[in-house]
């Protein structure tokens, strides 16, 4: 922290937050593709001529990411207690920032995504009012703090269910913008997302026992290594059965199937490395696998399939 009359501006305090705690230059592509890819899956699914306008999918993009940042604050006012104890070292507590100053990032950005959806598609604020109050119940922890902490399975349960509803966003960038039914394959697809969620939040909290922090919640210290290594596994093959139905409603051919099996068997090394020689560095190799999986799905679920489509190479171009 600066010294007193030295403090640098807002927002280069906020620029240095976000390097440390939400990074643009990592988020802002993998958002971006995820809504182009939720918005590709719901067009195929339709059977839908070309494409929705680029002003619509440039909102849908700025507005997934917003969702995502907001959601980084709300964490932060949610274990504020926790890390000024526990974690004296992130921006928060150290003073780099305050949450004050973290409110009114966030509320600038979800009002500047807020007027933009209803400029292009008003219809899209009742997903994103659903999106809204769910993240607010998630902050005041459904009212059952206290519960939800001693039960690592059900906080994980109740906060991933977010995902979901991001997702009838920026699938809805499409059939909700259009006025058009939902399409037959979207609860795979919802439910991939869903799944996606968990694997992401248990593979960032597997930690080796030189990894482990008093105060620092992770699901190998809440159910021990064996069984939070188990539950990623069981989670990702389900994430791919998920995919693969989702593909396969969409009429993506074989080459879908092997493409998500090939991916998460490789995926899936990591966890088993982890389990033979727990380890720092094999933890953070679950937490790669756990990004790289979804990665990989949503390309698979939309973003090739339409560029095949596109290209005329599977199907009549769109």
């Amino acid at each position: 922290m600066s010294a007193p009359g030295t403090r640098a501006s807002l927002p280069a305090r906020l620029l240095a937050y976000q390097a440390e705690r939400f990074p643009l230059v990592q988020f802002v592509p993998l958002i971006a593709l995820f809504t182009f890819s939720s918005a590709a899956y719901s067009r195929l699914a339709r059977g839908a001529p070309g494409f929705v306008p680029a002003s619509l999918l440039g909102v849908g993009a700025f507005t997934a990411i917003t969702f995502f940042f907001v959601l980084r604050v709300l964490d932060e006012h949610k274990d504020r207690d926790v890390d000024r104890r526990f974690r004296p070292e992130l921006p928060v507590p150290r003073g780099l920032v305050s949450l004050g100053e973290l409110r009114l990032a966030a509320g600038g950005a979800l009002g500047l995504a807020g007027a933009l959806n209803l400029l292009v598609a008003p219809v899209l604020l009742v997903p994103c009012a659903l999106v809204a109050a769910w993240a607010a119940l998630m902050t005041v922890e459904f009212f059952v703090r206290d519960w939800l902490r001693a039960h690592a399975s059900a906080y994980l349960l109740t906060h991933m269910a977010i995902m979901p509803l991001i997702d009838l966003y920026t699938t809805g960038v499409d059939w909700w913008a259009a006025g058009a039914p939902a399409p037959h394959g979207l609860p795979w697809f919802l439910a991939a997302t869903f799944l996606n969620g968990i694997l992401i939040e248990i593979g960032r909290k597997i930690r080796a026992p030189e990894g482990e922090r008093d105060g620092v919640d992770t699901y190998t210290k809440a159910w021990g290594r064996a069984s939070a290594v188990a539950a990623w596994a069981a989670t990702l093959a389900l994430a791919l059965a998920c995919a693969g139905l989702a593909a396969q409603a969409i009429g993506t051919g074989a080459w879908a199937w092997i493409a998500l099996a090939v991916a998460a068997v490789a995926c899936a090394f990591p966890a088993v490395r982890f389990a033979r020689s727990p380890s720092v560095d094999t933890a953070r190799s679950i937490e790669r696998a756990s990004g790289t999986w979804p990665l990989v799905a949503y390309l698979v679920l939309g973003s090739i399939p339409y560029a095949l489509r596109w290209s005329g190479i599977a199907g009549s171009p769109p």
